[in-house]
């Protein structure tokens, strides 16, 4: 697992999508910190990593990451698990709030950049 508070080059998260799933890198952002935890077989995991390091459940999404459709819209596919939150009227696995998803991509776009 790896937190990310400053920006990575597309080449790592190349490469790391390569030692996991092949295609895809997990990824879970904190909205309110504006850093993300990658590279963990599960999104609860980096979940785990995050609130260990202060971070609140309210804050945090799970998302995928496809380098090799770094921009375009399906860089970033919101989809996980931990994204099931009916507290915060998120019944999907999906992030159905459109203005925390815009949230989302402007924290990954400032972390993940292209060299």
């Amino acid at each position: 697992m790896k937190l990310i508070i400053k920006p990575i080059s597309l080449t790592e998260l190349k490469n790391i999508s390569k030692n996991n799933f092949g295609n895809l890198v997990k990824a879970v952002v904190d909205i309110d910190k504006q850093v993300m935890v990658i590279d963990a077989e599960m999104h609860a995991d980096e979940e785990k990593e995050l609130l260990a390091n202060g971070s609140t459940q309210f804050s945090l999404w799970g998302i995928n990451l496809y380098p090799e459709f770094f921009n375009t819209d399906n860089f970033i596919e919101f989809d996980s698990m931990i994204n099931l939150r009916p507290s915060q009227n998120n019944y999907s696995r999906g992030v159905g709030d459109v203005n925390i998803q815009k949230q989302i991509i402007t924290i990954v776009s400032k972390l993940i950049t292209e060299k």
